[in-house]
């Protein structure tokens, strides 16, 4: 199910992205979307990233263990 995002960008940063969405032929909302998809992809392949996540994961699953009790 999409999900609608509101995100408030400074005026240098929503021009850029603008221009950027003309240059590449492309709407706006798939210039951001598309801009999002590689942030995820490259924070994914970062294994500093992935043991953060691990550990947050772990800390999770102690806290909600402890919670079930």
């Amino acid at each position: 199910m999409p999900k609608n995002l509101t995100v408030r960008l400074d005026d240098e940063l929503a021009a850029d992205t603008e221009a950027l969405a003309r240059a590449e032929g492309q709407s706006l909302n798939e210039t951001v979307k598309l801009a999002l998809r590689e942030a995820v992809e490259r924070r994914q392949k970062d294994p500093a990233f992935r043991r953060r996540i691990r550990q947050i994961i772990d800390e999770d699953r102690e806290l909600l263990e402890r919670l079930a009790k």
